[in-house]
C-alpha cells in the first residue's frame, strides 16, 4: 500500500518532503517524550499541582509571546533554516537538566528552561507548516500534510513509550540526553532540503512591527481563520490546559506511578493516527463541519478524569479523544496554505499558533485555585460541557463549514479597500 506515495510524483518521490517527513518523526519524539520527563521531575522534587501548571505553562506562554516574532523571521528567512536553528537551539537547552543534581533541582531553574524551549517552538511550528507548499505541488498538500501530521502522532505514540522506559530504567538524566540527540538528528536531516527561492511581496515594507501588523490583518481578512483560532484559543486554555495538568496528578494519585499518564498520552496520538488515516480518504464537502464535529470528541478525557474508575477506562476514553483530532490534520493546514497567499504563511501560521496557544498558560495557571474553588470532579465536567458549546458557536461563522471564503487572494491594497 505505501509502494504507491514512492512512485514517480507521488509524494515521497519528492526528497524534500523525505527529508521534512523524517525529521518530524524525530523531532516529535523529543518533543512528546520531554514533558514526560518534565513533570516526573517536578512531582519528584515536590512541585504541587499549581507548581506543575506553572511550568508547563510556562513552555506556552513563551512559545506563543514569540511566535509572532518567529512569523516574521520565517516570511525573511530560508524556512529551512529556522526549522535548523529551533531544533538545535532545544538540544542544547534540554540537555542542561542532565548537568543539574536532582537533589538541588530549583524550580525557577526548570521553568526557564521550559520558557527558553518555548521560544524555540514559536519559530520551529511556523516555519514547518509553511514550508510544505515550497516542497510540493499544490495536489499533493493536502496528502502531504495528513502524512506528516501521521508522522507526528505516530512520534507522540512512541516518545512517551520511549520516555516511560527510560524513566523506569535508567532515570530522568537518559530520557533527557535522548530528547537532545534525536532533536539534533532532525535538525541534521532537514540541511538536505532545497526549498527553493522564498516567496516575495513587493507591498510589503521592510520594518519588523509593519511586518507583524500585516500578519494580524491577513488572518482578519479571512473571516473563517480568525473564528477557528479564537475557537481553539478559549478551548485550550479551559479545556486542554485544565486537562494537561491534571492528567498526570489524577494518574499518579489513583494508580501509584507514571504508567497510565505515559499510556494514556500514547493512546491519544495513536487515535489521532487512526483518524488522520480514515480522513485522507474520506473525501468531504463541508471539511470545517466535520471538523468542528469530530472535534467534540475531545470532551471525552475530561470527562473521564471526573470520574477514574479504572485504568483501562481512561486508555480507552484517551483513545477515543485523540480521534478528535485527525480532521484537523487532514483539512486545516492545507486550507490555510491554499487560501493564504505564500508570502504571508508564516505570519498566519505563528498567529495561529499564538492565538491557539495563548490562553493556554493561563488556563494552566489557574487549574489548582480553580480546583480549590470548584472541586475537581466539577471543574473537568464544567469544561466538557464549555468545549460542547464553543464548538457549536464557531460553526455560525461564514466560512468556517466549508474552510473557505469568497474572497479575492490578500493583498494590502485589497484590504485596505474593504475597510
Amino acid at each position: 500500500m505505501l509502494k504507491k506515495y514512492f512512485e514517480p510524483g507521488a509524494l515521497f518521490s519528492y526528497p524534500a518532503y523525505r527529508n521534512l517527513w523524517i525529521s518530524t518523526i524525530l523531532t516529535i519524539l523529543a518533543m512528546s517524550a520531554f514533558p514526560i520527563a518534565l513533570a516526573v521531575t517536578i512531582l519528584d522534587a515536590g512541585g504541587t499541582i499549581t507548581t506543575l501548571g506553572l511550568i508547563l505553562g510556562a513552555r506556552v506562554l513563551s512559545g506563543v509571546l514569540f511566535s509572532p516574532v518567529g512569523g516574521v523571521v520565517v516570511d525573511r528567512l530560508p524556512r529551512k533554516t529556522v526549522l535548523i536553528a529551533a531544533d538545535g537551539f532545544r538540544a542544547v537547552i534540554g540537555s542542561v537538566v542532565v548537568f543539574i543534581d536532582p537533589a538541588q533541582i530549583s524550580m525557577w531553574i526548570l521553568g526557564l528552561i521550559v520558557v527558553l524551549m518555548g521560544i524555540s517552538d514559536g519559530f520551529g511550528a511556523p516555519a514547518a507548516q509553511a514550508l510544505m507548499p515550497s516542497i510540493l505541488p499544490d495536489h499533493l498538500l493536502p496528502a502531504g500534510n495528513v502524512l506528516r501530521g501521521i508522522a507526528l502522532r505516530t512520534s507522540q505514540i512512541a516518545g512517551p513509550g520511549v520516555a516511560g522506559v527510560l524513566l523506569v530504567a535508567l532515570g530522568t538524566h537518559a530520557t533527557y540526553v535522548a530528547c537532545s540527540i534525536f532533536f539534533l538528528a532532525g535538525a541534521a536531516i532537514l540541511a538536505r532540503i532545497d526549498e527553493g527561492p522564498i516567496a516575495k511581496n513587493d507591498n510589503v515594507k521592510n520594518h519588523f512591527v509593519q511586518d507583524l501588523r500585516e500578519g494580524v490583518r491577513v488572518v482578519w481578512y479571512y473571516k473563517w481563520i480568525a473564528a477557528m483560532i479564537v475557537m481553539a484559543s478559549v478551548q485550550l486554555m479551559l479545556v486542554i490546559g485544565v486537562e494537561n495538568v491534571l492528567l498526570p496528578v489524577i494518574t499518579k494519585r489513583e494508580f501509584g506511578d507514571a504508567s497510565v499518564y505515559a499510556a494514556s498520552a500514547a493512546l491519544f496520538s495513536v487515535g489521532g493516527a487512526i483518524s488522520a488515516v480514515i480522513f485522507i480518504k474520506w473525501k468531504v464537502k463541508n471539511e470545517g463541519l466535520v471538523s468542528v464535529v469530530v472535534w467534540g470528541l475531545f470532551i471525552f478525557a475530561p470527562l473521564i478524569l471526573a470520574f477514574p474508575s479504572s485504568a483501562p477506562l481512561i486508555l480507552f476514553a484517551y483513545l477515543l479523544a485523540g480521534f478528535s483530532v485527525g480532521p484537523w490534520e487532514a483539512f486545516w493546514s492545507t486550507s490555510v496554505q491554499r487560501e493564504v497567499p505564500a508570502e504571508y504563511q508564516g505570519r498566519v501560521f505563528s498567529l495561529d499558533y499564538m492565538g491557539t496557544m495563548g490562553l493556554m498558560p493561563l488556563g494552566m495557571a489557574l487549574v489548582g485555585p480553580l480546583v480549590n474553588i470548584f472541586g475537581e470532579k466539577e471543574l473537568l465536567i464544567g469544561v466538557a460541557v464549555f468545549h460542547l458549546a464553543i464548538c457549536a458557536l464557531v460553526l455560525l461563522v461564514p466560512g468556517v463549514k466549508e474552510m473557505k471564503s469568497k474572497l479575492p487572494p490578500y493583498s494590502p491594497i485589497g484590504e485596505q479597500s474593504q475597510a
